[in-house]
C-alpha cells in the first residue's frame, strides 16, 4: 500500500511541472546601456615648455647721403623656452591667449661694402611672443593659427678683418608675430605639439658707437624678420575629459 501511494504521489508531480513551468513569467532581456565616448576638452590654464631653432634675416643700410646697403645675412641658432596661456573650447572650436618667451643664440654676419674690411654682426639673444589663438579641435587633435605681438633682443657689430669688434649698437624691437601648429593630447593633462612663427618686425634706425671709446661712428637702418619652429610640450588642468553618450 505505501508503495501505491509514493507512485501515485510521483505521478501527480510529474504531470503538475509543466503546468508551473508554463504559469511562470517570461524573462525580460534589458537592452545595455551604451558606451560613454570620451572626448578630450582643452579648455584650461596650460604652462610647458618649448626648444628648437630659428632664423632671422637681417639687411642693413646706412643712412649716409646718399644711403648705400652694406648688405644682408641670416643669424640662425637654436632657443628652448616655456609658455603660458589659457584656452576655453565652445563645441569643436577652442579660443586661447598665450605668452612664450624664449632664450635665442642666432648669429650671422657678412662683409659690409662700406667698407669692404668690415664685417657687419647680428646676434639676437632673446625672443618673446604674446598672441592670441583661434583653433580646431578633432578629440584630442587641436589645430590653430595665432597672431600678435612679437619683441626681439639683438645686439649688432661691426667687426675689423683682424676679427676685432669695432663698433656695436643694441635693441629692444618690437613687432608683429602669426604662425600656427599642430597640438596632440597623449595623456589627459598633458600635450606635445609642433609650431611655426613668423616675425615681422620691421625696420629700425640704430647709431653705432665705438667700442671702448663710446664716440659716434654711423647710424643704419636694419630690416629684420625671423621665422622659428618649434616643438612644445604643455601641462593643463581644469578638467581634461568630459564623458558623453
Amino acid at each position: 500500500m505505501k508503495k501505491i501511494l509514493l507512485g501515485a504521489i510521483g505521478l501527480l508531480a510529474l504531470g503538475a511541472a509543466p503546468a508551473v513551468a508554463a504559469d511562470l513569467p517570461a524573462r525580460t532581456y534589458t537592452k545595455a546601456p551604451p558606451m560613454m565616448a570620451a572626448i578630450y576638452d582643452w579648455s584650461g590654464f596650460y604652462v610647458g615648455v618649448n626648444g628648437g631653432g630659428a632664423s632671422s634675416h637681417n639687411c642693413w643700410t646706412n643712412t649716409a647721403v646718399p644711403a648705400a646697403t652694406e648688405g644682408c645675412h641670416n643669424a640662425t641658432g637654436g632657443l628652448v623656452g616655456g609658455q603660458i596661456g589659457y584656452r576655453w573650447q565652445m563645441t569643436n572650436w577652442v579660443f586661447g591667449v598665450e605668452a612664450q618667451g624664449d632664450w635665442a643664440d642666432l648669429k650671422g654676419s657678412n662683409a659690409s661694402v662700406l667698407p669692404p674690411t668690415l664685417t657687419n654682426q647680428t646676434k639676437i639673444d632673446a625672443i618673446g611672443l604674446f598672441t592670441g589663438q583661434v583653433g580646431y579641435a578633432w578629440n584630442n587633435v587641436l589645430w590653430y593659427v595665432k597672431g600678435g605681438a612679437a619683441v626681439t633682443d639683438a645686439k649688432y657689430n661691426g667687426i675689423t678683418a683682424t676679427g676685432l669688434a669695432f663698433d656695436q649698437a643694441t635693441e629692444t624691437r618690437w613687432g608683429g608675430a602669426v604662425g600656427t601648429g599642430v597640438e596632440v593630447s597623449f595623456a589627459p593633462s598633458w600635450s606635445v605639439g609642433l609650431e611655426y612663427d613668423h616675425l615681422f618686425m620691421g625696420n629700425r634706425t640704430l647709431n653705432f658707437t665705438g667700442i671702448g671709446t663710446g664716440a659716434f661712428t654711423r647710424s643704419d637702418t636694419v630690416q629684420q624678420d625671423v621665422d622659428m619652429g618649434s616643438v612644445h610640450v604643455n601641462y593643463r588642468w581644469g578638467g581634461p575629459v568630459v564623458a558623453k553618450y
